[in-house]
């Protein structure tokens, strides 16, 4: 007796959630947010291979999604802290499996070879 494929459906939330988290440089500004409140300069700091435009972009996309929080404090000079929502924060441990497997499954990094590769697909350097 021949067994017919299970055909499995994605969930519309769940696709939905991975379409929010797969966006370019969106996890990983999750995951530098998830230590706690910073400003733009901060995070722009910590992710030193996103330009500013597309920073601000997805940070705007976060927040329209519930999961980042845009504070501004009238002060002189006016100071903005972007951080989690609880909807965001509860995303930690999502994030704290994905360190976790990537530590066991993922070999190191070597930065310089992987520069290296960037220059040479791009034609100019990070």
């Amino acid at each position: 007796m021949e067994q017919t494929p299970i055909q499995t459906q994605i969930c519309p939330r769940f696709e939905k959630a991975m379409s929010i988290l797969s966006k370019r440089w969106a996890g990983l500004i999750i995951f530098q947010l998830l230590s706690g409140p910073q400003r733009f300069c901060a995070i722009e700091s910590a992710l030193p291979n996103i330009s500013g435009r597309l920073l601000s972009e997805r940070l705007k996309d976060l927040e329209h999604e519930g999961i980042v929080r845009r504070d501004v404090y009238p002060e002189t000079p006016v100071r903005i802290e972007y951080s989690l929502t609880d909807k965001g924060k509860a995303l930690h441990n999502i994030f704290a499996e994905l360190a976790a497997w990537s530590q066991e499954w993922i070999p190191p990094v070597d930065e310089a070879a992987e520069d290296e590769e960037a220059i040479d697909a791009s034609g100019e350097s990070c």
